[in-house]
């Protein structure tokens, strides 16, 4: 795995534990040479884990649209930052720089760019894992909502199955090196006789 998307939030939320995960995430994945593509921002989570990869000797990529540079205080000391027109370019950005996608805790534009790349999977337009770092539980709603699409017969369940989860970033890493994605929607799976 030589990239990671990191989505996370711009605030740091309200327990220690997320920013001392997130100073985690980008120490861990600068020590394994992993080069880090996230929002290009330096307030909250997103700040935090730039700023922990950086501090380790990572390489760390951000993408911001330009109407946010200022609003997420673009971080000044990256390897590289690129100043894209909007989210709908940010998102397509970070999925061509990236060869994997790892939610942190954060609000509704972390949802939003987690969802859109596992959506992206499902549809075959790449063929790249998609997790969950899910701190103290974090996610379990969201999972079980999840779990619920499938049960409604929404989502196939080769898709949920698909999401990786855990509270390590070690763990999620390995899964993704060793990652296999299933066959896209409209395949033979979901053809019914």
């Amino acid at each position: 795995m030589k990239s990671v998307a990191i989505f996370c939030g711009s605030k740091a939320g309200n327990l220690p534990i997320f920013v001392q995960t997130a100073q985690r995430v980008g120490e861990y994945l600068a020590q394994q040479g992993v080069t880090l593509v996230y929002g290009g921002g330096r307030s909250g989570l997103m700040g935090t884990v730039a700023d922990s990869a950086l501090q380790a000797g990572g390489r760390v990529i951000g993408v911001i649209p330009t109407a946010l540079v200022d609003k997420e205080l673009a971080h000044p000391n990256l390897t590289e930052l690129h100043v894209v027109k909007d989210m709908h370019e940010r998102k397509t950005k970070m999925s061509e720089l990236a060869q994997g996608f790892i939610a942190l805790p954060g609000g509704a534009g972390t949802l939003e760019e987690i969802f859109e790349q596992w959506t992206w999977a499902q549809l075959g337009i790449h063929a790249k894992p998609c997790g969950f770092l899910n701190i103290q539980g974090f996610y379990d709603p969201l999972l079980a909502m999840v779990q619920r699409t499938v049960e409604t017969g929404f989502t196939q369940s080769r898709f949920a199955d698909a999401l990786q989860v855990s509270d390590s970033i070690e763990t999620l890493v390995e899964r993704f090196e060793a990652y296999t994605s299933p066959e896209p929607k409209w395949g033979a799976a979901d053809v019914v006789p």
